[in-house]
């Protein structure tokens, strides 16, 4: 059983929705972005999402294109986020979800990736524009190696499209839960509540929702319907705000703190009855 499989199991057990913050690997720099894995480990994260820059996000909002220009000037690469990972696993093992865009696999070259995340400790892979038509260009190599492929749902996907990519789906299934980029809107918890239904009859795979979630209470709604919800934007500013300070640990452990409380404050008989 992989991490991410033992964490979900443990989560069902115990009554409760994950919490998955995702931030961009190597901003401000990697070194300080390993710490930020570890304390968000400490601070309440059941997985960790990693976004590996890209110098065109076309899925994310200005919040986390800013994150990758910064990642980047600051020399970040696929290889080196790679290693970062390799460093974390000598004393955190979080399960880690590496995020991003085809292009710098492609580039890396996908069976030499497979193998080298599988031996830093990459436990996932979510690959936002890779459509399900070309995705066996990737997952028999991640399947090799013990990762799993993550995969996108979205509002507008139709319902056979969408039992398509249930099913190539491992680990979780990210559920966007608006149209738009990253950050652009607040979220509508009826909807995700009607789509995270309508998922489950598809997959018996968790379903984790991302986009929008900002704040505790957004956590908490979310959570009452969801497995697991994926917070970035929001974080992805705080670290912005503060880059290189001395107080940027402790902020983000905060803001994660917070998030934590809020998904707690619904157990599982009010995730499943839809409790307001």
């Amino acid at each position: 059983m992989s991490r991410i499989d033992q964490v979900f199991a443990q989560l069902s057990q115990d009554g409760r929705p994950g919490l998955i913050p995702f931030i961009t690997a190597g901003d401000p720099d990697l070194a300080t972005c390993a710490e930020l894995v570890r304390t968000l480990a400490s601070a309440g994260a059941d997985v960790v999402e990693l976004g590996f820059p890209f110098s065109d996000p076309m899925a994310d909002g200005p919040t986390i294109q800013a994150a990758s220009e910064r990642a980047l000037a600051a020399g970040t690469s696929l290889a080196g986020v790679l290693q970062m990972v390799a460093e974390i696993r000598q004393d955190c093992q979080v399960p880690i979800v590496l995020m991003g865009y085809f292009n710098p696999v492609y580039r890396y070259g996908i069976e030499r990736f497979a193998a080298d995340a599988a031996a830093s400790g990459v436990d996932g892979l979510l690959l936002v524009d890779l459509p399900p038509e070309e995705a066996d260009e990737v997952r028999p190599a991640l399947s090799q190696a013990g990762i799993d492929m993550i995969t996108l749902l979205a509002p507008t996907t139709p319902s056979a499209r969408m039992k398509t990519l249930a099913a190539q789906g491992s680990g979780y299934l990210y559920y966007v839960s608006m149209t738009g980029v990253t950050g652009s809107r607040r979220l509508e918890p009826e909807e995700i509540r009607q789509a995270v239904t309508e998922v489950r009859h598809l997959s018996p795979i968790p379903v984790g929702v991302g986009f929008g979630i900002t704040t505790p209470e957004d956590a908490a709604a979310v959570g009452r319907y969801a497995d697991a919800v994926v917070v970035g934007s929001a974080l992805v500013q705080i670290i912005a705000e503060n880059g290189h300070s001395d107080s940027l640990q402790q902020k983000v452990a905060d803001f994660v703190g917070a998030l934590r409380r809020g998904l707690e404050s619904c157990g599982q008989s009010c995730r499943k009855t839809g409790c307001s």
